[in-house]
């Protein structure tokens, strides 16, 4: 009996190592293979992000290019839309002074007309003596020579296009007819030729008459500009600032102001 049932034990606990060993082998194999997929996936994941994110990096590189590209078009069409503007005020400008020196010498005109008339009148009585004559003419004289001057000066730059013969013409001028009514405009013009030339010094200098002694001239805001470009281009930006700040703040209404607003931008 003992045998019997010493084999049935055995028969027994072979069967359970048998059934344990199987259970663990089961076990282990299937923790194995999802470890393996599970890392696979996770690489794969990985390499699908790392593309995602090199394409989205070269996408902003062109797009940072093409931005580039397009802030330097838009500064050139910036600047020649200020070119063209400036140009169109200059032409704005001498077109009203043609309009007023036409006026003053149609009014011109009348006055030695009705001169001439009433000197006609008091011949028939009584002959001028020499010196009447003398006395006119040199009340005359030195008018029409101020605006001929004037007029052959300003016609080198806007007609013949002469500007090296513009700027003696208008230093000419300016010795001859120092308390001329031109004398702002010809400041400013012979200023703007030398400020062409890159002659920084002697263009201030011009500028500094428009802007110092003739406060109500029409020109003395675009003279204040010019002065403040002239000192940035000297690479002193404070007193360039305080230009184009009083330009903004004395001339409100006028281009120059917004032109020094856009100076002030770009610093």
């Amino acid at each position: 009996m003992r045998k019997i049932l010493l084999k049935s034990m055995l028969k027994g606990g072979a069967a359970g190592a048998a059934l344990a060993a199987s259970s663990i082998a089961f076990a282990q194999a299937p923790v194995y293979d999802v470890n393996n997929s599970g890392t696979a996936e996770l690489e794969k994941r990985i390499t699908v992000l790392e593309r995602m994110v090199d394409s989205r990096t070269d996408m902003q590189h062109r797009l940072q290019q093409q931005l580039d590209s397009m802030q330097g078009e838009i500064d050139q069409l910036r600047g020649s839309v200020e070119v063209h503007t400036n140009q169109l005020e200059k032409v704005l400008e001498r077109q009203r002074e043609l309009y007023l020196e036409i006026d003053k010498r149609v009014e011109a005109l009348k006055q030695s007309t009705g001169q001439s008339g009433g000197g006609a009148s008091s011949e028939q009585t009584q002959r001028p003596t020499r010196g009447d004559n003398t006395s006119l003419d040199s009340s005359s004289q030195p008018s029409m020579g101020e605006d001929e001057a004037y007029d052959n000066a300003v016609n080198l730059i806007l007609k013949s296009r002469e500007y090296d013969k513009a700027i003696p013409a208008f230093r000419s001028f300016i010795d001859d007819y120092p308390n001329s009514q031109y004398s702002a405009n010809a400041h400013y013009w012979l200023g703007q030729l030398l400020f062409n030339k890159r002659e920084w010094a002697q263009a201030k200098e011009q500028f500094s008459e428009v802007v110092n002694r003739y406060e109500q001239s029409s020109k003395r805001a675009e003279a204040m500009l010019k002065l403040g470009v002239i000192a940035q281009r000297e690479e002193d930006n404070d007193t360039a600032r305080e230009y184009f700040e009083r330009v903004i703040a004395k001339y409100p209404n006028s281009s120059a102001k917004r032109l020094a607003e856009s100076k002030l931008d770009g610093m």
